[in-house]
Protein backbone atom coordinates (compact mmCIF):
# COMPACT_ATOMS: atom_id res chain seq x y z
CA UNK A 1 0.00 0.00 0.00
CA UNK A 2 1.35 3.40 -1.01
CA UNK A 3 0.12 6.92 -0.37
CA UNK A 4 0.88 10.46 -1.42
CA UNK A 5 -0.30 13.97 -0.60
CA UNK A 6 -0.30 17.27 -2.44
CA UNK A 7 -1.71 20.78 -2.07
CA UNK A 8 -3.38 22.47 -5.03
CA UNK A 9 -3.94 26.22 -5.11
CA UNK A 10 -6.98 27.34 -7.06
CA UNK A 11 -7.30 31.00 -7.99
CA UNK A 12 -10.90 32.21 -8.09
CA UNK A 13 -12.39 35.35 -9.62
CA UNK A 14 -15.30 35.55 -7.20
CA UNK A 15 -18.43 33.48 -6.71
CA UNK A 16 -18.88 30.44 -8.90
CA UNK A 17 -17.75 26.91 -9.63
CA UNK A 18 -14.19 26.28 -10.83
CA UNK A 19 -13.40 22.98 -12.52
CA UNK A 20 -10.01 21.63 -11.45
CA UNK A 21 -10.34 18.01 -12.58
CA UNK A 22 -7.41 18.27 -15.00
CA UNK A 23 -5.08 19.55 -12.25
CA UNK A 24 -5.98 16.54 -10.10
CA UNK A 25 -5.43 14.15 -13.01
CA UNK A 26 -2.08 15.78 -13.81
CA UNK A 27 -0.89 15.23 -10.26
CA UNK A 28 -2.11 11.61 -10.16
CA UNK A 29 -0.75 10.48 -13.55
CA UNK A 30 2.98 10.19 -12.69
CA UNK A 31 2.18 8.47 -9.37
CA UNK A 32 0.94 5.44 -11.33
CA UNK A 33 -1.65 4.18 -8.88
CA UNK A 34 -3.85 1.42 -10.28
CA UNK A 35 -6.48 0.92 -7.57
CA UNK A 36 -6.74 3.63 -4.93
CA UNK A 37 -8.92 6.12 -3.12
CA UNK A 38 -8.42 9.85 -3.59
CA UNK A 39 -9.58 12.21 -0.87
CA UNK A 40 -9.83 15.95 -1.51
CA UNK A 41 -10.19 18.46 1.33
CA UNK A 42 -10.86 22.22 1.04
CA UNK A 43 -9.07 24.16 3.79
CA UNK A 44 -11.57 27.03 3.92
CA UNK A 45 -14.84 27.95 5.65
CA UNK A 46 -16.21 30.00 2.76
CA UNK A 47 -15.58 27.63 -0.17
CA UNK A 48 -16.46 24.00 -0.77
CA UNK A 49 -16.07 21.08 -3.17
CA UNK A 50 -18.65 19.48 -5.44
CA UNK A 51 -18.80 16.93 -8.22
CA UNK A 52 -20.98 18.38 -10.93
CA UNK A 53 -21.73 18.20 -14.63
CA UNK A 54 -18.84 19.43 -16.77
CA UNK A 55 -20.52 19.52 -20.20
CA UNK A 56 -23.06 22.35 -20.05
CA UNK A 57 -21.93 25.59 -18.33
CA UNK A 58 -25.58 26.40 -17.62
CA UNK A 59 -25.47 23.77 -14.86
CA UNK A 60 -22.78 25.55 -12.86
CA UNK A 61 -24.42 28.95 -13.53
CA UNK A 62 -27.74 27.58 -12.26
CA UNK A 63 -26.02 26.14 -9.17
CA UNK A 64 -24.53 29.55 -8.39
CA UNK A 65 -27.89 31.28 -8.92
CA UNK A 66 -29.75 28.72 -6.80
CA UNK A 67 -27.46 29.33 -3.82
CA UNK A 68 -27.93 33.11 -4.24
CA UNK A 69 -31.68 32.56 -3.75
CA UNK A 70 -31.32 29.89 -1.05
CA UNK A 71 -28.99 31.99 1.13
CA UNK A 72 -29.56 35.65 0.24
CA UNK A 73 -27.04 38.31 1.16
CA UNK A 74 -28.94 40.37 3.70
CA UNK A 75 -26.80 41.66 6.57
CA UNK A 76 -29.92 42.33 8.66
CA UNK A 77 -30.37 38.54 8.95
CA UNK A 78 -26.90 37.74 10.36
CA UNK A 79 -24.67 38.77 13.26
CA UNK A 80 -21.38 37.73 11.62
CA UNK A 81 -20.74 40.32 8.89
CA UNK A 82 -17.15 41.32 9.72
CA UNK A 83 -15.95 40.84 6.13
CA UNK A 84 -19.02 42.17 4.33
CA UNK A 85 -22.49 41.06 3.26
CA UNK A 86 -21.22 37.79 1.74
CA UNK A 87 -19.36 36.76 4.91
CA UNK A 88 -21.95 34.74 6.83
CA UNK A 89 -23.74 33.62 3.68
CA UNK A 90 -20.47 32.04 2.52
CA UNK A 91 -20.20 30.08 5.76
CA UNK A 92 -23.79 28.87 5.44
CA UNK A 93 -23.28 27.81 1.81
CA UNK A 94 -20.15 25.90 2.85
CA UNK A 95 -22.15 24.16 5.58
CA UNK A 96 -24.66 23.04 2.92
CA UNK A 97 -22.04 21.65 0.53
CA UNK A 98 -19.11 19.31 1.20
CA UNK A 99 -15.61 20.44 2.05
CA UNK A 100 -14.23 16.99 1.26
CA UNK A 101 -14.75 14.38 -1.45
CA UNK A 102 -13.66 10.77 -1.91
CA UNK A 103 -13.20 9.41 -5.44
CA UNK A 104 -12.01 5.89 -6.29
CA UNK A 105 -9.27 5.28 -8.83
CA UNK A 106 -9.95 2.28 -11.05
CA UNK A 107 -7.32 1.13 -13.53
CA UNK A 108 -5.35 4.28 -12.73
CA UNK A 109 -8.17 6.69 -13.59
CA UNK A 110 -10.64 8.70 -11.54
CA UNK A 111 -13.92 6.77 -11.46
CA UNK A 112 -15.94 9.82 -12.45
CA UNK A 113 -18.98 9.48 -14.66
CA UNK A 114 -18.96 10.69 -18.26
CA UNK A 115 -20.22 14.20 -17.46
CA UNK A 116 -18.72 14.64 -13.99
CA UNK A 117 -16.01 17.09 -13.01
CA UNK A 118 -14.46 18.18 -9.71
CA UNK A 119 -15.23 21.77 -8.77
CA UNK A 120 -14.22 24.26 -6.13
CA UNK A 121 -17.38 26.19 -5.22
CA UNK A 122 -16.29 29.73 -4.31
CA UNK A 123 -18.84 31.47 -2.10
CA UNK A 124 -17.12 34.88 -1.76
CA UNK A 125 -17.49 37.83 -4.16
CA UNK A 126 -13.82 38.79 -4.31
CA UNK A 127 -11.01 36.71 -5.82
CA UNK A 128 -9.25 34.24 -3.52
CA UNK A 129 -6.49 31.66 -3.65
CA UNK A 130 -8.00 28.46 -2.25
CA UNK A 131 -6.04 25.45 -1.06
CA UNK A 132 -7.26 21.90 -1.63
CA UNK A 133 -5.33 19.04 -0.03
CA UNK A 134 -5.18 15.81 -2.03
CA UNK A 135 -4.44 12.43 -0.45
CA UNK A 136 -4.30 9.19 -2.40
CA UNK A 137 -3.87 5.74 -0.89
CA UNK A 138 -3.74 2.46 -2.75
CA UNK A 139 -1.62 0.34 -5.06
Amino acid sequence: MRQATHKLTIATRGKGLYNFTSEVESWLRPLEFDTALLTLFCQHTSASLVIQENADPDVTADMKDFFEQLVPEDTSRYRHTAEGPDDMTSHIRTALTPTHLAIPLVDGKLALGTWQGIYLFEHRKVPHRRTVVLHVIGE
